[in-house]
This record gives C-alpha cells, structure tokens and sequence, in this order.
C-alpha cells in the first residue's frame, strides 16, 4: 500500500481537498443523470459507489476527525446504501500508512529518541492504519509490543475540521439555531480526548483492571515508560478483527460464547462503573485463536451522569413507555420534549420515540435476545427507511435530546452490530453476577 509523506493540516489545505472532492462528487451526479435519460431503468447503485469512493478517497489522505466520521458512519448499516458502508468501514483498519521518515520523525519528537533506540526491533511499516494513528509491531526484552502513533496534526486540526462539517451536518440533521452547539462540542471533547494518549493509557489500565473478572475477556498490558502523548505502547495482541471472524465459520455456541462476552462486558460498564467504551467497532476488538474477546482500544470512554442515566434506562421499561404521563416526564427530562414546542411537535415526537423505543429497548425486556434475528434487524432497517425519508420531519425543530445521546446511543447501536454479526443469542441479565 503506498505511503504518506505528508498529511494535511492546514485549514485552507484541508478546506480545498474537500472542495475538490465536492466537485468530483457533483460530476458524478451530472454523468448519472445523463445516463438515466438514455436508459431510464439504471439504478443508482454505481452513483453511489462512484461517491463512496471518491469520499473516501479525500478523506484518508486528510486523516483525524475527517476520517473519524467515515469510521462512525460504517457503523451505520441501516442508514446508508452498501456502497458507502463497505467503504467507509476500510477506514476501521486499513489506510494509508505514514512514511517510514514520518514515522521517525514522529518518535524523536514525541519520545525524545528514534524508534530503533527505544525497541530492540521495529517494524517500519505498519501492520494496522486507521483514522487517527497506525500500529507498528515492535520487540524489547523478549516481549513482543504494539505501538500506535498519531498522525501528526491530528489534534491540531479537529476543530477545523469540525467547523467545514458542520454546515452540512445542520442541513443533514434538521438541527437550528444556537442549541446545535452542544452537539458539536460534545463530538469536539470526545475527538480532542483520543487524541490524548497519556489520557487513553489510563482509562485503559482502569478499565482493563475494573473489567479482568469478567470470564473470557482479554486486555493488553500498558506500558507507560514507552508512551507519550502521541505515542501508545501496549502488549501485542494476538487474534483475528471482529469484522473478519464474523465471516468465518463458527458454531452457534461459539458465537453465543463471544457474544455473551460482549454484552456482559458493556452491561458491566454502564450499569457498574457509569463510563462506558463508547467505540464499538469492529476494529477494536479481537478474536484469539482459542475463541476470547480481546478488547484494545479505550480512546473513546463516556462518562454517564446520574441526570441522564436514570431516565435512559427507565425509559427501557415497557410500563414507563405505556404510561403517558410518566413517558413525558422522562421525555422532558432526556431534553427530547422541550418548552418551545408546538403541540403537534409534542404530539408528533411522543408518537415517534414511544415507536423507536419500543423497538431498540426490545433486548432489555426480555431474559434472553436474538441478535442474530433477520425479524429484530428487519424492522430496525424498516424504520430507519421510513423515517430517513418522512417529510415531516424536515418541518420539526430537529435539536432533540440530551447531548449525551449522540455515544450512547453509539455504543448501544455498535454493540447490536456486533453481536448481529456474531450471530449471538446473550442472556440479558447475566452480567448482575459480575456487579458484585
């Protein structure tokens, strides 16, 4: 795979990439359309493969908070036509690396030596490259380590980044006015977060040690003298990515196992420490050769206040949502119903949350889940459609919920694919035994 020699990170320099990547993106329209007068039966399938790609395209070279979006946007299988998922979902795992010079360059300035000073042997081309940093192998004292360094830039460049998205984030989401901001902040602090790696080394050793009870869990070593700001040391970890194992053949039991895992791991977070990984793709885990989860990236940790936990998850009761007056009041606490509205705004999103919710809190009303169910993701695909596409909505002031919202409902959304793709029927309760 070739290269990167430099990345972006001036805010013009950034800004023009994605200009010309709208301008491709406009021709492909034009040549579309021109093909649909010809012949009136062509689908869009090739606009959207031939946008997927060059959106993509831009984005990896630019790297950070860019590519960041693609990552989060993969997840959401539901929402965008294939294309774009299966190529948006390569920004989990597989980029353009940096340059071997780049890479030197980083270590003397983030470790104060090169890296064949630091490690016994270093890898100099990396084995895995995401959004954010890329992974090199590496070997000191017979142990064989994992060492991830940030882009240059990266951090420098996410609130620039952010202030040319969110134009057109406003239009996507039908968000007004002032009250958007506490949107943009939130993913503003949570990017600016794992950009911090002596922040993510902790969260890491303290999740990692709140979690190791948990049976068939695996975690890798910190190593905190052959770390910095920009430069991550870990064990290496050996195991196949989630995504790749779900396309193997395993046994139901097997899928059930690993799945079973992962949920009483996220029930555990949430429920027993109140922060939670709030970054479940399949790029962050691993799956060893004798069938354990290994989990190896905690940039992403969200906190969970009391405010808005508590009527989260009463709201996962099904006689909360039948009970019309307790429904508003927990509406109006999560900042989904508020004081501006009209009645029929009021009326229109009680009716749609009291569907959505009775839908995706299907799991926790239950002893036992099929994630695996066709039915389950069917009609989570069918109102993701219908809504996606309702008019109605466009006329509503789109500034819903708490900002808390935008990763927990990430988590929750990532976790159901995974365990979807795990094919995995978890007992719901079963992670009580581990709160103890």
């Amino acid at each position: 795979m070739k290269t990167l020699d430099k990345i972006p990170t001036g805010k013009i320099e950034r800004a023009g990439k994605l200009v010309k990547t709208g301008v491709k993106v406009g021709g492909n329209y034009v040549k579309y359309y021109s093909k649909k007068l010809v012949n009136g039966d062509i689908t869009r399938e090739e606009l959207d493969e031939n946008n997927a790609t060059d959106i993509y395209d831009s984005l990896k070279s630019l790297k950070g908070s860019a590519l960041k979006v693609a990552q989060m946007l993969s997840m959401e299988k539901n929402l965008l036509p294939r294309a774009y998922v299966e190529r948006f979902s390569l920004s989990q795992f597989s980029v353009p690396p940096l340059s071997a010079p780049l890479v030197r360059k980083t270590f003397k300035k983030y470790l104060g030596q090169y890296p064949e000073e630091v490690f016994d042997r270093f890898e100099r081309d990396s084995i895995n490259a995401a959004s954010i940093g890329q992974v090199h192998k590496a070997w000191k004292d017979d142990k064989e380590l994992a060492v991830k360094i940030q882009y240059p830039g990266v951090a420098e460049s996410i609130s620039s980044d952010l202030a040319l998205v969110k134009p057109i984030a406003i239009r996507m989401f039908n968000l007004q006015g002032k009250d958007s901001e506490k949107y943009f902040k939130e993913v503003e602090d949570k990017l600016l977060e794992e950009t911090d790696y002596i922040l993510e080394l902790r969260q890491s050793k303290e999740i990692s040690e709140a979690c190791k009870h948990i049976p068939n869990l695996d975690f890798p070593t910190y190593f905190e003298d052959l770390s910095s700001e920009r430069i991550l040391t870990m064990d290496w970890m050996h195991g196949m990515h989630l995504s790749e194992f779900s396309k193997t053949s395993f046994t139901p039991e097997t899928g059930n196992m690993l799945g079973q895992t992962l949920w009483d791991f996220y029930m555990f977070q949430m429920h027993g420490l109140r922060r939670v990984h709030a970054d479940p793709h399949p790029g962050n885990f691993l799956i060893s050769q004798d069938h354990r989860l290994i989990a190896i990236d905690f940039g992403c940790i969200k906190e969970v206040p009391d405010e808005f936990y508590i009527p989260y998850f009463e709201l996962a009761r099904r006689e909360v949502i039948e009970d019309e007056a307790l429904f508003e009041v927990k509406l109006e606490a999560l900042e989904i119903l508020t004081p501006a509205d009209s009645p029929e705004e009021r009326k229109f999103f009680k009716e749609l949350f009291r569907e959505l919710l009775t839908l995706f809190t299907m799991p926790f009303n239950q002893e036992s889940f099929d994630f695996g169910s066709d039915e389950f993701w069917g009609r989570i695909a069918d109102i993701s459609q219908r809504y996606s596409k309702d008019e109605h909505i466009r006329k509503m002031n789109g500034n819903r919920g708490s900002r808390h919202f935008l990763y927990i409902n990430r988590t929750f959304f990532g976790l159901y694919n995974l365990l979807h793709d795990l094919k995995a029927k978890v007992e719901v309760n079963n992670y009580l035994q581990y709160m103890k």
